[in-house]
């Protein structure tokens, strides 16, 4: 069981920066395929970018361009920098870990292992 904890959100102004990070104290975190996901009030989860075993990142194109998710084994940590951000990009960023090879990266279902989530609000 591998447990996740997120910190980082808060509230920003429409333009302003954030970076979320996701630590796995005393885990290992090298083996796992990883990826953040947010959630809006009546929305789906929903997933906005991922990265996999061999550090390869990719994106929704709602985000592209102005997110970045990168991973530093050696700290079993996960980070999101969030640039540019918009009222849209409201809601709970969660962070996930799944198996080294996915199908369908983007998908909810892929993944085993997720944190409490941390709220960011963008106006």
């Amino acid at each position: 069981q591998v447990q996740l904890v997120e910190s980082g959100g808060g509230s920003v102004e429409t333009g302003g920066s954030l970076t979320l990070s996701c630590a796995a104290p005393g885990y290992v975190l090298s083996p796992y395929s990883m990826a953040w996901f947010r959630q809006s009030p009546g929305k789906e989860r929903e997933g906005v970018a991922t990265i996999d075993i061999d550090e390869r990142p990719a994106y929704s194109e709602s985000v592209k361009g102005r997110f970045t998710i990168s991973r530093d084994n050696a700290r079993s940590t996960l980070f999101l920098q969030m640039n540019s951000l918009e009222p849209e990009d409201t809601g709970m960023y969660y962070c996930a870990a799944g198996p080294a090879r996915l199908r369908s990266p983007f998908e909810v279902h892929e993944y085993s292992y997720w944190g409490q989530g941390t709220q960011v609000t963008v106006s």
